[in-house]
């Protein structure tokens, strides 16, 4: 029980350190240049031997909270976001005044651990004493996308990429992009982070999001290469291990989609990876071997509400579609107070649809859509509330979700095949 209960708790944390991954590297930018050092096979004990080599110096210590911090990111280990804030405090001790790295490395972490009011002030921080460098603007990036303040992030990360046309930079500018339905401009985004990445966790992450984009599009023969060439680089990008596994699922290779699964699942229980291999469990009449990963989730969100912190969506998704909607419902409430992202709007009005206030979910669905990304769960979900309100628009959507990725999810794809024959 006691090691249940470990694993769990690591995974509603991990939901932090996951917000990371879809935006891109943490690593600030100074000029043109990444501030971390290209090439190296381990910036972390790089990092950590330079402090060892000047524990006084406050700069050392920045690299090592950015080292820390990209670690976590990149291996979503909760434990690299506590050592990250130890190593900024400690440069911000040595060097109270003008440390706009530790600053700056500080408004990352907040960004990390899903505290956007605070990243976005210590962003505005950083941009109004160095407004010609480049991590400001990374901080601001990031906390306005998940704040929904769209042309706040679409003007910082312009002026990130301005500052430095780097992985980060690109990355940021993809995620705006496809945000705002610009799914080609966002691809090109990301091929120019794949030539300009320098490390295997860069390189990994852009194939990945490439990866990620093919699949939003139904290319799914497209996505599955570019999460082969994110593994080739990076055996343990987690992502690119679910996509291979979404990808089997939906090309009729069911049995080794369970198998990838499942394995990941063992080691990195993220709300996502389980629901999508319940959900698939359920597609394929398994519902003893589905009860395993939803028992899972279930203790998350008892742990989640035990302690409080920031709700991730794929777990109240779970709420809704497989428990007490009531219950998702109440959670996203109150991360929408917290954040007003398209991910939140959508995940809540969903929500509010399967407790049956159908009145006020299709408006947050709309909501969902206004920045124009093409996201066949959007679609799906927005059809299916329409449909229940009787309304003309239902038809469009559902078409359009099944337009989109006709295999975006073994579960509710039929579904949305069902209610689009039904509405004719």
């Amino acid at each position: 029980m006691r090691a249940a209960l470990a694993v769990g708790a690591a995974a509603v944390v991990l939901g932090c350190a996951a917000g990371l991954l879809a935006l891109g590297p943490a690593a600030p930018v100074q000029g043109g240049r990444p501030l971390a050092v290209p090439g190296r096979a381990d910036p972390l004990a790089a990092a950590r031997a330079v402090v060892r080599d000047r524990p006084q110096d406050a700069a050392a210590w920045e690299q090592l909270g950015l080292a820390d911090l990209d670690r976590a990111r990149l291996t979503l280990d909760p434990a690299g976001l506590a050592d990250a804030e130890q190593s900024f405090r400690r440069s911000l001790a040595l060097k109270p005044e003008a440390n706009h790295g530790a600053l700056a490395g500080s408004g990352m972490l907040a960004n990390a651990r899903h505290e956007f009011a605070e990243a976005r002030k210590l962003g505005e921080q950083a941009v109004a004493m160095a407004p010609e460098r480049a991590a400001g603007f990374l901080v601001l990036a990031d906390a306005a996308i998940q704040l929904g303040d769209y042309p706040a992030a679409t003007a910082a990360a312009q002026r990130l990429l301005d500052l430095a046309p780097t992985v980060p930079g690109y990355t940021r500018a993809a995620y705006d992009l496809e945000t705002h339905g610009r799914a080609e401009e966002a691809k090109i985004a990301l091929q120019r982070a794949l030539e300009s990445a320098t490390t295997p966790g860069d390189t990994a992450f852009c194939e990945h999001r490439l990866g990620d984009l093919a699949w939003e599009a139904g290319a799914v023969a497209e996505a599955d290469e570019h999460y082969r060439r994110a593994l080739a680089v990076a055996a343990d990008d987690y992502y690119a291990q679910a996509g291979r596994a979404r990808v089997a699922a939906a090309t009729g290779h069911p049995e080794a989609a369970l198998r990838g699964y499942r394995e990941l699942v063992e080691r990195l229980p993220l709300p996502q990876f389980l629901l999508e291999l319940a959900e698939l469990e359920l597609a394929m009449h398994q519902e003893e071997a589905a009860r395993r990963q939803l028992d899972t989730l279930a203790g998350e969100v008892g742990l989640l509400e035990a302690a409080g912190g920031p709700v991730d969506p794929s777990l109240a998704l779970y709420q809704a579609d497989h428990a007490d909607p009531v219950v998702a419902v109440r959670l996203l409430r109150g991360e929408w107070e917290r954040r007003r992202s398209v991910l939140v709007a959508d995940a809540l009005g969903w929500a509010l649809h399967r407790a049956g206030q159908d009145a006020e979910a299709v408006g947050l669905l709309r909501q969902a859509a206004a920045t124009g990304w093409h996201n066949a769960l959007f679609a799906y979900h927005r059809g299916a509330v329409e449909a229940a309100l009787g309304l003309p628009e239902a038809a469009a959507d559902l078409r359009e979700a099944l337009a989109l990725n006709p295999r975006f999810s073994p579960y509710h794809a039929p579904l949305a095949a069902g209610l689009l024959a039904g509405a004719g």
